[in-house]
């Protein structure tokens, strides 16, 4: 695997969320989680073979470290003219670092922890491909945010063939079987605001599949869109464009456009970075390359992983729990950058990628370490 790419490796474990819907565990978690096994939706095993490099211009060659956390700007309106930022993202009131963080008050690491990461939002995934409780687990988070005027993270992780077979592998049998679970995921959304980080490395990754099933989940991918904003016309719906490391921006560009990501009835823009390192500057630059060849309506914008890339990439490209990464900016809906609608936390810090712990699971230790770098 080269560290270029970035796949996610999602599994879940049960939360009080899952036990109170009955479901099954990894169904819904504050934090990428996975499938069946041991869950793996997080820092991503890369593709089995080596990415194209970016143009020289796709980034910074060598962008400056983030600061761990910083404050988050006050909501205002997009240099882009988008709509006003709603003030405040969602936090999930169940997800394994609250779980630690309630059954060990004593422990000498709860207080930066508590602080630094589980105070704050992160995206709820559903990667379990359960069509008979889809909807009603959509619906408990999204009923959730707006009793309290917050806007949830969601991210379907459901597509056929995903993860080409790696260490995510899972989801639907087939497009048909899910096309109807996005039926039933966009039933939950309800009318509120809903950001929707839709099917991370779906194109970045498209080129383990063959041309014409490239192009039929190219088309469901465009299909999903256009369902989740029409049951939701407040729902902002982002593609995947990978990441600074990975295709080069013209290259993401064509494979998104050929998604759905450039028309307005499906996308609101690009997401980049999910659960990997590079800094926000180098993301910056890329997604703006990325959203200047894909055309299509000028209000389209990107998101930004912001949950682990304080400190950069390694320089040996190490995607499995590294040493030396720290959180990156705190998730806001008001970044005061042209383009840029937000940072968020897409993977939850302190769930291991394999290394740190079983592949999805919460490690106080490497949370802390990423806290407090």
């Amino acid at each position: 695997m080269v560290a270029a790419a970035s796949v996610v490796a999602a599994v879940g474990t049960a939360t009080g969320l899952v036990s109170a819907l009955a479901d099954p565990p990894g169904a819904v978690e504050a934090g990428p989680e996975t499938v069946r096994a041991p869950r793996v939706a997080q820092a991503r095993p890369e593709p089995s073979s080596p990415s194209p490099t970016p143009s020289p211009t796709a980034s910074p060659a060598v962008p400056s470290p983030e600061p761990t956390v910083r404050a988050s700007p006050s909501p205002s309106p997009t240099p882009s003219g988008r709509r006003p930022a709603p003030s405040r993202l969602y936090r999930h009131p169940d997800s394994q670092v609250l779980d630690w963080v309630r059954a060990h008050p004593d422990d000498p690491r709860t207080a930066v922890i508590t602080s630094r990461i589980a105070d704050r939002p992160a995206a709820v995934w559903f990667a379990d491909f359960t069509p008979a409780t889809i909807a009603s687990r959509v619906r408990a988070v999204t009923s959730g945010a707006a009793a309290q005027g917050q806007v949830p993270v969601l991210v379907p992780y459901a597509i056929p063939d995903r993860d080409c077979g790696g260490a995510s592998e899972g989801g639907a049998s087939d497009l048909a079987a899910y096309d109807d679970w996005i039926d039933a995921f966009a039933a939950g959304l309800g009318s509120g605001e809903v950001v929707v980080v839709l099917e991370p490395d779906s194109v970045a990754q498209a080129d383990c599949l063959s041309r014409s099933a490239r192009a039929e989940r190219f088309a469901s991918l465009e299909r999903a869109g256009r369902v989740l904003k029409a049951a939701d016309p407040k729902a902002r719906v982002y593609y995947d464009a990978g990441h600074s490391g990975w295709n080069a921006p013209d290259r993401q560009a064509a494979l998104l456009r050929q998604a759905g990501a450039g028309s307005a009835d499906s996308s609101d823009g690009v997401f980049s970075n999910v659960s990997n390192f590079h800094t926000t500057a180098a993301e910056i630059a890329y997604d703006r390359r990325v959203l200047a060849e894909l055309g299509g309506p000028a209000g389209l914008g990107a998101v930004i992983d912001t949950s682990r890339n304080g400190n950069g990439a390694p320089g040996d490209d190490a995607w499995c729990d590294p040493a030396g990464r720290g959180i990156g900016r705190a998730p806001t809906l008001g970044t005061g950058q042209a383009r840029i609608d937000a940072y968020l936390w897409v993977k939850l810090p302190g769930e291991s990628d394999g290394c740190k712990g079983t592949p999805g699971t919460f490690s106080p230790s490497y949370a802390y370490d990423l806290a407090s770098s």
